[in-house]
């Protein structure tokens, strides 16, 4: 999960975490405090499925589950597509952690992250066949920038990666090394 010449912010922090309550691919309801009542949460937002750089990425974070929930903690992924988009990307990728849906992008939008593609790329996005209309319930040009998070038990957020370069991820070391931290 190379840095290709982008904007990269890690960093180190001690705010409080917006608070949500989104749908997982079963359809449940999970709000943030009741993923913290179990412990500390890495959060993470990804763009969709459709995202050769996004499904690289959860599939280093599942190679990694073990050592996160190892330190008492819950992953969590949030794109903006629909339940069943995040079903069929659970189930096809073997994800043993949530994957939650934000349509309308309402918390990437709460955690600074949401941002409309232009014209151009959503042309784009259209001919590549990608059909985000469908996929994110109606809105297609709204999406996350790639952001991980860790939260501690308190709902303080910790640590933060976040980049304006699709092609870049937090490493699954570095979140681990947050963790760490925590105590």
């Amino acid at each position: 999960m190379a840095v290709f010449g982008s904007s990269v912010r890690i960093m180190r922090s001690s705010v409080p975490a917006p608070a949500f309550s989104l749908p997982s691919a079963t359809g449940q309801t999970v709000p943030l405090d009741d993923l913290l009542a179990a412990g500390p949460v890495v959060l993470t937002f990804y763009r969709g499925a459709w995202c050769p750089c996004c499904n690289i990425a959860l599939r280093a974070l599942q190679q990694h589950h073990t050592d996160i929930t190892a330190r008492d903690a819950r992953l969590v992924a949030v794109s903006p597509q629909i339940p069943d988009e995040s079903l069929s990307l659970t189930e096809k990728r073997h994800l043993a952690f949530d994957v939650l849906s934000d349509i309308g992008s309402d918390t990437a939008k709460q955690y600074g992250l949401a941002f409309d593609l232009p014209d151009d790329l959503a042309t784009v996005h259209d001919k590549l066949g990608f059909d985000l209309q469908r996929v994110n319930g109606g809105h297609p040009r709204t999406l996350p920038l790639p952001a991980t998070y860790v939260i501690d038990r308190a709902g303080t957020v910790r640590w933060a990666f976040v980049t304006t370069d699709y092609t870049t991820r937090a490493e699954p070391a570095d979140i681990l090394a947050a963790l760490d931290t925590l105590g």
